[in-house]
Order: structure tokens, then sequence, then C-alpha cells
């Protein structure tokens, strides 16, 4: 098999196999590159590995270009890079790996391709191409990659127990991987993972969280989710959302088994979003159900204030998940509890201070919010979808209506805490606090207009109920 390559990336090429044979130096193109040119992937990075000393190499093919580009290199790890634009190499001695019980840092040597290749996570990662000119463009592909690939299949070039046992994150790479191509995870080499999910424990959580966020961003990440449910994995690093897991029923009524609703929710959304944090948002929107399940006797299974506790529970989940615990985590926890409110003014007439009061609770998060909503609307029956969809419409018209009369979005109200000590001689305190929540109140169900000259009269009214006189 032939890869093709660009202009621009066999001219890259074969300059680097040019400098490698100048040094003596069989090296090749590997792993990642060469798999998605395979695929039909775009791809901005390389990795060149040498029989030989890989910093070496990226320092002489630097000297051949004009202007010379940074070599940043590591000594520790004998690696190179090199940025060409917006076309990252990097370069290493080909190196033989093994590893002790308590770390997947690797104990290195210096090792042949075959030793490199040996080492590689997956079959498809461990396809090779010659660069130097006498084999140029030659594909090397001991694991059978290439069919693998045709059989979109993941794989362990080795005995899939013993690899994932040396560097855990494999088990979750081979899980990102399966959702990012759609492939399907080999059967033994998925009933190792299963074997190995206690190996887990000694990888970093930035590293599983780091992998988590790469298949949120996937086009379908509850293949993701999903897998990592079946394997075991999902119970060790996140046993919130194996909760959320089976349906009870008593009296033979039931509830929706809510990870695969949740799931659905979350490829419902991405059509509609590349922002990671309100996917997170519909993960974790169901998050408290859980908690919050109960029979009741002639009516069912209730969740109620579940949106409450879900919220709560957010800023744990992001800090065991090392997830940002400022914005971010602010974002999700605010769509968690709010993500019921738009969904349940379809269920009634609408008034104008309902739809205020969620216009000022989301402020700019508003239409991220009626996204997610919108995610959450699944059942079998298509009619009671479309018929939620319609009335979604309708709240969202009556939202616009209201938005631009009061122009609500992030609003304040006229009257500052400020203005209420200045005019009654306070300091900071509770009767300040007591006014001003009244204002807004007010403002907010449209007892007086969103108005200074009438909020500042509302403000001397409540003062007096208050027995505080204005300050001559």
């Amino acid at each position: 098999m032939t890869i093709q390559f660009s202009d621009k990336e066999e001219a890259i090429f074969k300059k680097i196999g040019a400098v490698a044979d100048a040094l003596n130096m069989p090296c090749y193109l590997i792993g990642g590159f060469v798999r998605d040119k395979v695929i039909g992937r775009n791809t901005k990075d390389a990795d060149i590995v040498c029989l030989g000393d890989g910093i070496a190499l990226a320092h002489a093919f630097a000297n051949e270009l004009t202007p010379k580009p940074i070599v940043a290199y590591f000594k520790n790890f004998g690696t190179a890079q090199i940025k060409l634009d917006d076309f990252e190499i990097e370069f290493v001695g080909a190196r033989k790996e093994s590893y002790q019980q308590d770390s997947r840092k690797p104990q290195v040597e210096q090792g042949t391709l075959a030793d490199d290749q040996n080492r590689r996570d997956f079959t498809i990662n461990a396809l090779a191409i010659s660069l130097n000119d006498a084999h140029f463009g030659l594909l090397l592909d001991p694991f059978d990659g290439i069919q693998a690939i045709a059989d979109k299949r993941i794989q362990t070039p080795l005995e899939p127990v013993q690899t994932f046992s040396d560097d855990p994150l494999r088990m979750l790479r081979a899980i990102r991987f399966a959702t990012q191509l759609n492939f399907v995870i080999e059967e033994q080499t998925f009933k190792a993972i299963g074997e190995n999910v206690h190996r887990m424990k000694i990888v970093s959580q930035e590293r599983i969280t780091d992998e988590l966020n790469k298949i949120m961003l996937c086009a379908k990440p509850s293949i993701g989710w999903d897998l990592l449910y079946k394997s075991g994995l999902l119970k060790l690093i996140f046993p919130q959302m194996v909760d959320l897991h089976g349906a009870v029923y008593i009296e033979g009524k039931g509830h929706k088994d809510n990870f695969y609703h949740t799931l659905q929710v979350l490829d419902n959304i991405v059509p509609n979003t590349q922002n990671l944090w309100l996917r997170w948002a519909a993960l974790l929107h169901d998050i408290g159900k859980p908690a919050t399940k109960k029979f009741e006797e002639g009516h069912g299974w209730t969740f109620h204030g579940h949106e409450v506790v879900g919220a709560r529970m957010v800023p744990k989940i992001f800090s065991k998940l090392k997830l940002p615990l400022h914005d971010p985590m602010k974002y999700v926890q605010k769509l968690v509890l709010l993500h019921l409110r738009p969904i349940s003014l379809t269920k009634e007439n609408i008034t104008d201070s309902a739809v205020r009061r969620l216009l000022f609770d989301a402020g700019e998060d508003i239409d991220d919010l009626m996204t997610l909503c919108a995610a959450d609307i699944t059942s079998k029956n298509k009619q009671k979808v479309n018929r939620y969809l319609q009335n979604f419409e309708m709240v969202k018209e009556r939202m616009q209506q209201v938005e631009t009369q009061d122009q609500l979005r992030n609003w304040q109200p006229p009257i500052s805490g400020e203005l209420i000590m200045e005019v009654f001689g306070l300091t900071p305190g509770r009767n300040v606090g007591v006014i001003k929540d009244a204002i807004r109140e007010a403002i907010l169900d449209g007892i007086i207009p969103n108005q200074f000259e009438l909020a500042y009269q509302y403000m001397l009214e409540k003062g007096a109920e208050l027995n505080l006189k204005p300050v001559k």
C-alpha cells in the first residue's frame, strides 16, 4: 500500500530522509500520522523515529532550513520538537521499554525499530514508513495495522493484558480511539481492559480527565461513556455516573434508565455545540437523580429536587476530576440547577414574571440553557417529542418578547446598594439587602416597571416599612 503525502509533506519528509542518510541513520515516520493518512483524517503533527540520536537528527534537519526553526529538545527523554508553521514534528530515537508494577513511567533503553513498534499501544499506531532515500515510502506493518483499519478494529500489538498492565492509560486510549474513529475494540482486548481496571489507580487524574475530555469532544461521545461503563472503568473513575444506570419497577411502574437517557441528551446536544462545558452540563444535568429517587404510592417514581442536589454535586465532581473550579464549574453548576425551568414553562400558562425570572437567573447563559433543555427532550414517542418541541418554541418566542421589552439579560436593578445607604444614611447591613431584594423582586414580578424613578419611589416605601427615613 502506498501512502499519499501532500507536496509540502513529501518535501519535508524527503529532506529529513536526506539528512538521516548523511548521518548514516535509518529513520521512519511512525504512529498517528501514518494511521490518519490511511484513514483519511487531517493531522498536523508527525513522529519521526530514528535508529540513533533523535535530538541530533532534529538539529541537523533544522540546520538545512531557512529560516532556521527553533529546536525544542528534552535531553532526559531524548526527544526534540520542531514547528513548521502549523505542522509539528517530533524526533526520537527508537527505544525499548520495560515497566515496574507501581508506575506507568517506563524504563527506557535504546532499541530497534521492531522494539519501538512492539511498545506501541495499538496495531493501528504501529505503522511505520521509511524516509531514507533507498526505501522512501516503504510501509512497515508487522501487526497488520492496515487490516485493522479496514476492519475498524482496535487491538493491541502484543498480549493485551500485558499492554494494559504496563501502561493502564492505554485502556482509556482504546476507548477514546474507538469513540473518535467509530471503531470496535477487539474482543480479547476489551476483555483485558476489564481485567486490568484496578491498574488505573496508578494513573494521574489529569491524564484520565484529558482522555475523558477528548471523548466528550467526539461526534458521538455516548460510545465512549457506554464502553467505560461496560468495561468497569467508569465505576472506578466516576462512580456517580454508574449510579444513574438501571431502572427499578414497583407495582408495574418503572422509571427510565437515567444513564442511557443522559447519554442520549449528550449526543443530542453535540450537533449544536463545540462548547466542552455545555457538553459536561448535558452529562451532569441529571446527576442528582439517584439521591432523590423515591416511589410514591399511586403516582410512581419521582426525583423531586434533583436539579438542586445535582448542582450541589458539581463542585465535588469537578474537584475529583481536576476540572477547572472557577468559571467552567460555575457555568455547569448553573445549567444543572436551571435545566428544568424552561421545560416547566411549557406545562403552564406562561407569565411574564416567570419568564423574567428565568432570563434574570440564566443571564448570558440563557441560549446555552435552552440548547441543553431542547436536547433533554427524549422519548420514543415522536408525537410527544414534537409536542414538547412546539411548546418549547412558544417559550422561546415569549422569552424574546420579554427580553426585548425588559432587557433582563445580565440585568441589575436600577437602585444600587450604595444609593440605598446614601439615601437612608446606612452602613452595609441587613436593611440594605432587604430593600434591594424587594426592588428586584417587584420588577421581576411586574409590580413596578424597570424604571429608575418608580424604583426610587418603591425604595422609599420599603424604607418606611422598616422605619427608615431619608437623611436631609
